[in-house]
């Protein structure tokens, strides 16, 4: 059988069972096997197993429960309501001041905890009804929640960046220093287009009347509330910046600032340890056997010849290497969608990555841009996880209709960034150059 014709029964099968509904570890190992099988023998399985033994001795993958762990105690600490307290004094009383500061929020969280679902969940339940009892537009406050939650994997640490780099062999700590600029740069673009939205149509986003901007004893009293999340993102970023430690290493020293940052919230009881410990499991779980099938994905695709195929196609495209790339970002646009994030990486990257070498491109540069496409997906109708969880605590006036119709504005400003760094790729590769 040709390869062509391998290759689209291939991903046809995969894509048929994952709109099925069958989980994705199941579609990813189980198709890859029964090819492996027919083209090349029980012998290809011995390859397979080979792949998994190695990827299994990273030292790298001990960094995802830690993260993991870190973001279930940090969920339940009860330090998202007093970083809001403080930027609904600080923030209050510009138009669009609450928009903002949960937006600044949303970018601490994400430096703290490197997941989305928490940040989603805790903004939710604290700024979106703060936000709607003040005459905030519905649809602007949801549209800034889902997408402040999504920076939780650009901003580092990262989870998906960790996985990124188990895939492709970059490096952690590179692809880390790589996402502060262009998470910073989201941040800003993002804030602009709330401030400058707001101050021509004040309706949207009305300032505080004057009784509650707070004192500026108040504002200042605050602060405090930054603190321990400053303390918790110095122990993680800026000991792998300061070459102290790996990010294996640092992911520990985060779950201390967490295990930390919960006594002195009072919060650190033997309930929440067992309760965070067990999630953290499950989840962990979830991606260990991800990370099985998608080696048995790599295996059956390399072995049918579709690589060289795929690459063969890709030179195809029109306007060059940029339109290659170009081709892939609207591909992992358009599976963000409908797939699962974990899924469309381990199944593109195999794919992409050789592509992109060949092309001269830098891995980590490459690298950004996924993961910012990694985040638009998890915001994107219909099947974005952050607009599942933000439903699962919207007050009940809210429809998934409003929350469809919120994101779109926001997943435009951010496509803007990623131009903006695909034409400046020096924003994304400056840092990491410096630092290492």
């Amino acid at each position: 059988m040709s390869v062509e014709v391998l290759t689209l029964l291939f991903f046809s099968t995969l894509l048929l069972f994952l709109f099925l509904g069958v989980p994705l570890a199941f579609v990813l190992g189980g198709v890859s096997v029964v090819f492996l099988y027919f083209t090349w023998g029980i012998e290809s399985f011995y390859m397979v197993a080979s792949q998994v033994w190695s990827t299994m001795e990273s030292f790298t993958l001990v960094a995802i429960p830690l993260f993991v762990f870190m973001s279930m105690i940090l969920e339940r600490t009860g330090v998202a309501s007093d970083l809001y307290r403080a930027m609904h004094l600080w923030f209050g009383g510009f138009r669009g001041g609450l928009a903002i500061g949960t937006l600044f929020i949303c970018a601490i969280f994400a430096a703290m905890v490197g997941v989305s679902g928490a940040t989603v969940v805790a903004m939710g339940t604290i700024a979106l009804p703060a936000m709607l009892e003040r005459g905030y537009s519905k649809t602007l406050a949801l549209g800034c929640i889902n997408t402040g939650g999504g920076w939780g994997i650009l901003i580092p640490p990262s989870i998906m960046m960790i996985l990124y780099s188990i895939i492709t062999g970059a490096s952690v700590g590179r692809m880390f220093a790589a996402g502060i600029l262009p998470g910073l740069l989201l941040v800003v673009l993002v804030s602009l287009y709330v401030g400058i939205r707001c101050y021509l149509q004040p309706s949207l986003g009305p300032a505080l009347p004057k009784g509650e901007r707070g004192t500026l004893a108040e504002k200042l009293a605050s602060t405090k509330a930054v603190l321990l999340p400053i303390m918790i993102v110095v122990m993680v970023m800026g000991s792998i910046m300061a070459g102290i430690t790996t990010p294996t290493e640092a992911a520990a020293m985060g779950v201390l600032g967490a295990l930390l940052s919960a006594a002195v919230y009072r919060k650190l009881t033997w309930p929440m340890i067992q309760e965070s410990s067990i999630r953290t499991l499950r989840l962990t779980g979830m991606i260990m056997w991800i990370l099985f099938g998608a080696h048995a994905f790599s295996a059956a695709y390399q072995g049918m010849g579709a690589q060289q195929f795929i690459e063969g196609l890709m030179h195809l495209l029109p306007g060059g290497p940029w339109g290659i790339i170009i081709t892939m970002m609207l591909v992992v646009f358009f599976l963000g969608m409908v797939l699962d994030p974990v899924g469309i990486m381990l199944i593109t990257l195999p794919v992409f990555i050789p592509v992109v070498e060949s092309l001269g491109f830098d891995l980590i540069w490459f690298g950004i841009l996924f993961v910012i496409n990694m985040e638009l997906g998890y915001m994107t109708p219909p099947f974005g996880f952050n607009l599942f969880y933000l439903k699962g605590v919207v007050p009940p006036g809210i429809t998934m209709g409003d929350i469809y119709r919120s994101v779109w504005p926001f997943v435009i400003v951010q496509i803007i960034g990623m131009a903006i760094l695909m034409i400046f790729p020096s924003i994304v590769t400056w840092l990491p150059q410096q630092l290492f």
